[in-house]
């Protein structure tokens, strides 16, 4: 059987792997895509990522369509009408295609029975399309987040929770970082440009680019050779913000997949750089990065809770440390975050933030620098948790941020610049 023919029946699988077991969309999607042609892979990509951006209200779509839901081992089946809906509402697939190639999935899916069911009810779909509209719907439903993530953004965030969630609901856009170990920005943006593509630059940081629209990035000049690499704004913001200089001790905790890791590099090239993070198939990514980049650090695999058991007796000139978060600030980079999280995962990692940053404080010289980075909008997680530490660390002083206030800088998703970060930058006396 064609791959095509299986390609929605695959993306249903993703969306159930996701939903129903708790998998990062991240993890499996690139599994997944190995099955098939080159071709499919980005409309797999787009199925997947689209149907779980928009699943609150595909869900309540299908509920209106339907006597009662799918439940149990037939699951698969409603998640494979959601890719269905996801098509006729949100792409350029001609509805024909859509709705054939969609109902030939249940094959696939050992669900062939499923087959009269699914037609009828894409086809109701398309009749009454215009019907289905969401501006008296639940906030959930509407706004495309689970109720206790709305709630949390509200307090936070009241001006701002509507454009926050609307930023989450976009499609991200394509950040660069030039190496400016070969060239200036302004240089290599000419070469993209002559190679036919067109991108935008910020004061924000002096190597960034933001693409017009995405591309695959064999086709950007000289990324093979290291030349540039994919990164959003807001992340090499921590790097700049560290201000890492040559010759330093450098640590870089809950380094991978090395992004910061390499730019420090960049920044400051004959600085020590050591990079830890607690996931081996993850720091196996930052190796990745720095053989592409031509750039050396020291790689260790060990939990920065407990840095004497990965770690001599040595002191660092400065420290990142990019804290495990709820990265509510990349839902749109990650949309799956919105189901995978849960309200009292907050509390728990906010204890894990603060455990990570006691012990990395203790490993940071005197007239040091650490800076604490997350990707999250979350007050527990941010501000609160450096205004926390501040109170308790009489060696610890806040040094503001452009922008910033006494207790960090926080930055909100935005459709057009970086994605959501939190920066505080900390001397130790």
């Amino acid at each position: 059987m064609k791959n095509s023919v299986n390609l929605r029946g695959i993306a249903a699988q993703l969306v159930e792997q996701v939903i129903d077991k708790g998998q990062s969309l991240s993890t499996v999607l690139p599994q997944a895509q190995r099955l098939l042609a080159d071709k499919d892979r980005a409309l797999l990509q787009e199925l997947s990522f689209g149907v779980i951006r928009f699943l609150p209200q595909l869900d309540h779509i299908i509920l209106q369509l339907m006597d009662k839901p799918m439940k149990g081992k037939q699951r698969v089946i409603h998640y494979l009408l959601m890719v269905g809906i996801y098509q006729l509402k949100h792409t350029r697939v001609p509805p024909h295609a859509a709705l054939a190639e969609t109902v030939q999935a249940a094959v696939s899916l050992k669900r062939q029975s499923f087959k009269g069911l699914i037609n009828g009810v894409l086809r109701t779909y398309q009749r009454r399309q215009s019907e289905f509209t969401f501006e008296h719907a639940a906030d959930s439903v509407k706004y495309l987040h689970p109720s206790w993530f709305i709630n949390r953004i509200k307090a936070a965030w009241p001006d701002e929770w509507v454009s926050i969630v609307e930023a989450n609901n976009s499609r991200p856009p394509m950040w660069l970082r030039v190496n400016a170990l070969h060239h200036s920005r302004d240089d290599w943006l000419n070469m993209l440009q002559e190679a036919g593509f067109s991108a935008t630059t910020t004061p924000l940081s002096p190597q960034a680019l933001c693409l017009e629209k995405p591309v695959g990035v064999t086709l950007l000049p000289g990324f093979h050779d290291g030349w540039v690499t994919v990164q959003d704004l807001s992340a090499q913001r921590c790097s700049l913000y560290l201000d890492p200089q040559p010759g330093e001790k450098i640590l870089d905790i809950c380094a991978a997949p090395g992004g910061k890791t390499t730019h420090i590099l960049e920044l400051a090239r004959n600085a020590e750089v050591t990079a830890v993070d607690i996931d081996e198939q993850r720091l196996a990514r930052v190796a990745e990065n720095l053989e592409r980049l031509n750039l050396t650090a020291t790689l260790i695999c060990g939990d920065g809770r407990y840095p004497d058991q990965w770690l001599d007796d040595q002191r660092f000139d400065r420290i990142l440390l990019d804290a495990p978060c709820s990265a509510t600030g990349v839902i749109r980079r990650h949309p799956d975050i919105k189901w995978l999280r849960r309200d009292n995962d907050i509390a728990e990692l906010a204890l894990l933030q603060k455990e990570i940053f006691e012990a990395a404080w203790k490993r940071l010289k005197s007239g040091g620098t650490l800076l604490y980075a997350t990707c999250s909008i979350l007050p527990e997680e941010n501000s609160r948790q450096v205004a926390e530490f501040i109170a308790s660390h009489s060696d610890a002083s806040h040094v503001a941020l452009p922008g910033g206030t006494d207790q960090g800088l926080q930055v909100l998703p935005s459709e057009l610049g970086g994605d959501g970060f939190f920066y505080a930058k900390l001397i130790k006396h």
